[in-house]
């Protein structure tokens, strides 16, 4: 097998089903974009009803299947209720990406019970709820793929990492975990590591041009990144291609992170 037929078998995701949380903007948007143009049907998860309903919208009307759930990931009951609605579109997800996150950085000394129970609820929590819940059925299948963007905060501490730089190290720390539970069975589980990304969660750095260039400066590429870097390597974890890919961050980053 040549050429296209090849490169369809190794990345295609036809018959698969992927949930992506925060998949209504930003990276997450991206991902479910090039999920759901790969082949597989996406159910987006995330707070808006009207971004979630034109993300949708919009990939329905390119031919592809999709669905949405308003999802409040900030509960445990609101991040259950959201997991069982994703799972009543499609069925149960082979491909379970968790984007959603919120970035709340108050210095160090004023950080307080509030934010940091916040933090660790929507970045940590919910993907290790939704990991428990679709996980073993996915082990079950003999097949699977679990994808958590995280950040450079999880590597390093910089512009005031506090809950947020530690809830993205954790996430990453859950990956490796839920990569040696079900990693036997099939399910590969990896991390998106972004560079400076002009997206929402980033509205604080990127409403200010000087340390927006200043960043560009310092990452390889000589750019900041943009939602739609994220597409090829999201296919490469979701398929079959990463099969013996396990347990990793994958740094998508422009070389920000080896400046």
């Amino acid at each position: 097998m040549t050429g296209p037929n090849y490169l369809s078998e190794l990345f295609s995701l036809d018959g698969r089903v992927a949930l992506v949380t925060g998949g209504s903007s930003g990276i997450g948007r991206a991902i479910a974009e090039a999920l759901a143009r790969a082949g597989a049907s996406v159910v987006i998860a995330a707070r808006g009803e009207e971004r979630l309903a034109a993300t949708a919208g919009a990939l329905t009307a390119d031919g592809c299947r999709a669905a949405w759930v308003r999802a409040d990931l900030s509960t445990r009951d609101g991040i259950r209720e959201a997991a069982e609605q994703a799972a009543g579109a499609f069925g149960e997800p082979d491909i379970l990406v968790n984007s959603a996150g919120i970035n709340l950085r108050p210095p160090m000394g004023e950080l307080g019970e509030d934010v940091w129970d916040a933090t660790m609820t929507v970045n940590l929590e919910a993907p290790f709820l939704l990991g428990q819940r679709f996980g073993p059925g996915m082990a079950e299948r003999g097949f699977g793929r679990i994808i958590h963007v995280t950040s450079q905060q999880a590597h390093r501490a910089f512009v005031q990492s506090g809950a947020y730089g530690v809830s993205k190290g954790a996430l990453e720390s859950l990956a490796r975990s839920q990569a040696e539970a079900w990693s036997p069975y099939g399910v590969t589980c990896n991390t998106l590591v972004p560079g400076f990304v002009m997206t929402p969660l980033n509205e604080r750095l990127s409403s200010d041009p000087e340390r927006v260039a200043a960043l560009a400066a310092r990452t390889l590429s000589g750019r900041n990144g943009l939602a739609e870097d994220f597409a090829g390597a999201a296919v490469f974890l979701a398929s079959r291609a990463s099969a013996y890919v396990t347990g990793q961050s994958l740094f998508v980053d422009g070389g920000f992170s080896v400046h």
